[in-house]
């Protein structure tokens, strides 16, 4: 028998898997698919590289312009802060700049205006280059944006209380209301500002305690600091004085006063006696008044008291309410020392009656 003959009647061969599995045999990549996808690999890449490298250079522009407009804008504002600390400086030289600023207060202002400035424009700026960048890639905005804006309502919304203090903490320091070393009344509270903050603003109360106000329950200030202060004293004596010497006394003193150092050079003007402010039926009030430093108005007012005490006692001028002169001794009363008289040395009287003995009955003459 020949081998062609014996092969078919050997029937087929058998299968390496079951047949009744029904699984076909998985397919083993062939060198010919490797190149090919490789071949499609590199096809893609040079069809899309000219587009991938258009794109890597326009996010590397993005970056280099946003980072050299950020340098360039932070110094900038640098230099701007630091115009503002030296028109500051030379403002020292005049009366009213030297009463305005210092050291302290002009850096913490600087530093806080310098702070808000370049976070602002280092915000805006890479902000910007991000939203670029995302369109350079074909990224759509409109969901991102519309994303950011409901989340930024909701964080605005929950956070209201700290973004009102710190908007108001930022127009406060940007029109100095007032700064470190001031004496203000913020209505919850009063004192030295010994610290300006974008949302706290801390005090020193005249009892050396520190308040905490935060920028945005503070709905007026009054600045005890700035322009000039008013020290006035209100000098009572008895209505029978006599007012021209009343008045020439205080024109002496006042004079003197605003001539010496160094109450001259707290003072902004005269010390001036504006006359009568009130008479009554036993005294009568002189009022003085000068226009002094900021918050020297107590130490004016305490030491014009101390002359005009003197001047007065040296003059011989009653001060009401003080023994600023000897009081004249009335006589003494000589009935002072006689007993009131009684009732019952009056024999009519009804308590001299009622006193009196029952008179007895006589008997019947017989």
């Amino acid at each position: 028998m020949s081998l062609p003959a014996v092969l078919p009647a050997a029937g087929p061969s058998p299968s390496p898997t079951p047949s009744g599995s029904g699984s076909a045999t998985p397919a083993v990549p062939t060198l010919q698919d490797a190149q090919e996808s490789a071949t499609n690999a590199a096809g893609w890449v040079e069809q899309n590289w000219s587009t991938w490298l258009a794109i890597s250079l326009r996010v590397l522009l993005i970056l280099v312009i946003a980072m050299v407009l950020r340098a360039v804008v932070k110094r900038a504002i640098t230099k701007l802060i630091d115009r503002m600390a030296r028109t500051a400086q030379a403002a020292e030289g005049t009366a009213l700049g030297g009463l305005l600023v210092n050291n302290e207060r002009r850096r913490q202002r600087s530093q806080a205006i310098g702070s808000v400035l370049r976070s602002v424009a280092s915000f805006v700026i890479l902000g910007t280059a991000a939203l670029m960048i995302l369109g350079a890639f074909q990224i759509n905005l409109a969901p991102l944006l519309a994303s950011a804006g409901v989340a930024g309502v909701a964080i605005g919304f929950g956070a209201r209380n700290l973004v009102t203090d710190f908007l108001s903490g930022v127009f406060m320091i940007l029109e100095d209301q007032y700064g470190v070393g001031d004496t203000i009344d913020a209505g919850v509270a009063s004192g030295e500002v010994i610290e300006v903050g974008l949302r706290v603003t801390k005090l020193r109360g005249d009892g050396g305690e520190i308040w905490y106000v935060r920028n945005g329950e503070v709905k007026r200030i009054g600045n005890l600091s700035q322009g000039w202060a008013t020290a006035g004293v209100d000098v009572t004596v008895k209505a029978s004085e006599d007012l021209d010497r009343v008045k020439a006394t205080l024109d002496e003193v006042t004079e003197k006063m605003s001539a010496e150092e160094p109450w001259n050079e707290l003072l902004w003007g005269p010390i001036e006696v504006l006359g009568l402010d009130s008479v009554l039926l036993d005294s009568m009030v002189v009022h003085v008044s000068a226009k002094t430093m900021p918050g020297k108005s107590l130490t004016v007012e305490r030491e014009l008291r101390w002359r005009i005490k003197r001047a007065f006692d040296a003059a011989d001028i009653r001060i009401v309410g003080g023994a600023t002169a000897p009081t004249e001794e009335q006589p003494p009363d000589p009935t002072a020392v006689v007993a009131a008289p009684s009732v019952y040395a009056n024999t009519e009287s009804p308590q001299s009656a009622a006193a009196s003995p029952i008179a007895q009955p006589r008997p019947p003459v017989k």
